[in-house]
């Protein structure tokens, strides 16, 4: 078995799919269809089959997939472990991040890291934070950085708060928000349990979204152009010129904020690697860096 056969199989486990699956891996699919063939050959048994709603593992090719998932694990840990044995800082640090700190955050951050150690490589995984929270609990992924407060009882460090705010494009009466309209954009479900508990605090009616967008970029433009306003976190609204701000507090008069958090496994301290990375978030201040 080749290192990436097991990679296969995981993927495809995973995503029950040949061609997202080819895609993944950068192979094309009579090439992957090789390949599993040829596993299937070494251990002389079928591993799937192939039906109009995808790929099917039969009970020996289900019992190799969740092998694969602790061999990929095992090779990348023994990978790691041959790395740290050097002095130098080098390996690949696998990062899960959330899509708002990938956009606006990660890439500089990553530039002045690699600047520092430049036999360093990165792979990074992106999405919701609670799927890169998940990622990082199963240890796919070495390092998260996630928005929200997740119980999270390895090592952690808080990178930045956001308070949340009213933009729009004209002044607006907090008192009249529930007859004003609204865009509201799609986020995590922490995001959303936050601003609908302030509404609900606050308000006795529901509020009048007129849109809902895919992304806050979109909700931001729609705000710019004075079709509604949006409650969202300042930061996003860095840069903007004619933008309305209303800061939001809660009942107590503080601050409505969202926290940013890098978290990790206390043994992935033990790669070089994570110390460097790790030691190197910790003597910045990202909100001013960034």
């Amino acid at each position: 078995m080749r290192s990436q056969d097991w990679e296969i199989l995981k993927l495809l486990f995973e995503n029950k799919n040949i061609t997202k699956t080819a895609q993944s891996m950068y192979l094309s699919q009579p090439a992957l269809t090789n390949r599993i063939q040829q596993i299937e050959k070494e251990f002389g048994t079928k591993i799937i089959n192939r039906g109009r709603r995808g790929v099917h593992f039969t009970p020996q090719g289900e019992y190799l997939a969740k092998s694969a998932e602790e061999m990929v694990r095992k090779l990348q840990e023994i990978k790691e472990n041959l790395s740290n044995m050097d002095n130098n800082v080098v390996g690949t640090i696998k990062f899960g991040v959330s899509s708002y700190f990938t956009k606006y955050k990660l890439p500089k951050l990553l530039r002045l890291f690699k600047n520092q150690y430049p036999n360093v490589e990165f792979q990074v995984s992106t999405g919701w934070s609670r799927d890169m929270f998940n990622a990082l609990y199963k240890k796919d992924v070495h390092i998260a950085f996630v928005r929200g407060d997740y119980h999270w009882q390895g090592q952690k460090q808080l990178l930045f708060e956001e308070q949340l705010c009213i933009a729009s494009k004209s002044e607006v009466n907090v008192e009249e928000l529930p007859n004003l309209p609204r865009i509201d954009y799609k986020t995590d479900n922490l995001l959303k349990s936050l601003v609908d508990n302030w509404w609900s605090e606050n308000y006795s009616k529901p509020p009048m979204v007129t849109m809902e967008v895919d992304q806050v970029d979109t909700c931001k433009e729609m705000v710019a152009n004075g079709l509604g306003y949006a409650i969202m976190p300042g930061m996003i609204l860095n840069g903007m010129e004619g933008i309305q701000k209303i800061n939001l507090t809660v009942q107590d008069g503080l601050p409505l904020i969202r926290k940013t958090w890098m978290f990790y496994h206390d043994e992935s301290l033990e790669l070089k690697v994570i110390q460097a990375f790790v030691s190197f978030i910790k003597s910045l201040n990202i909100e001013d860096t960034l």
